[in-house]
């Protein structure tokens, strides 16, 4: 019988696996042995306050992240199979914005079974609780990083929205949030709206939905999001 590939969703922040993952994912982790992951150090993290009891070293775990090569994961692939296997990203869901999408695409190509399992995704947390479209919406991702080509980006998006009224999910890296939120209240019209959502699940978090209007009077009064993961919703 073929091992099967889980699809293993990790904490948004520093919570113990138990606060946010059902028990049927935390008794899944305890019986992989054979890991493909973003970062070597928070995994082994991860794992060991998953509940893992045994030694670290007792597992195989392989980088799957911006810096390995295509070809690297294709090497890689060449073990799904052999037995059951674990994929996870830094944080949430893994293979959504995540290197490991393309591993995900080599198991259905090889014929082995995929395996999501619950737990928190930053993207459709912002959308429940933002109030804007849930039932027409676009995850773009990152916009460019240069602030002319990222305008343009905005631009479209906003036309985008107002034609389909469609929401558009935005992430940046934490160190860029008030960048870009300063680029989107430069460009948008004043009567769209935004969902600036930072922080989900942890004991810090901040969802707030405001005009373009409203949020500029806000970072004037100092709203700033800092360095700290977050979700942009545009709906025009």
């Amino acid at each position: 019988m073929k091992g099967l590939l889980y699809l293993i969703p990790t904490p948004l922040g520093d919570l113990a696996p138990s606060d946010v993952l059902p028990a049927p994912v935390l008794e899944r982790i305890l019986q992989i042995r054979l890991w493909f992951v973003e970062e070597l150090r928070t995994a082994r993290r991860f794992l060991s306050a998953a509940g893992w009891k045994g030694s670290i070293e007792e597992l195989e775990l392989f980088e799957i992240n911006e810096h390995t090569s295509p070809q690297q994961i294709e090497a890689y692939a060449l073990r799904l199979g052999e037995q059951d296997a674990g994929l996870i990203s830094e944080a949430g869901l893994p293979a959504v914005a995540d290197p490991g999408a393309l591993l995900v695409e080599l198991a259905h190509r090889k014929g082995v079974e995929v395996v999501p399992m619950t737990g928190p995704s930053s993207l459709m947390l912002a959308l429940m609780a933002s109030g804007l479209n849930g039932q027409c919406f676009a995850f773009t991702g990152y916009l460019p990083a240069k602030t002319p080509a990222r305008r343009e980006a905005i631009l479209t998006l906003e036309r985008t929205s107002a034609r389909l009224h469609q929401s558009q999910i935005i992430i940046e890296t934490p160190y860029r949030n008030d960048a870009l939120l300063t680029d989107l209240l430069n460009n948008c019209r004043p009567d769209t709206r935004l969902c600036v959502a930072a922080d989900l699940t942890c004991p810090t978090e901040l969802i707030r939905t405001r005009t373009i209007a409203d949020w500029r009077q806000e970072t004037k009064q100092g709203f700033a999001i800092g360095k700290r993961p977050c979700v942009f919703i545009l709906l025009s």
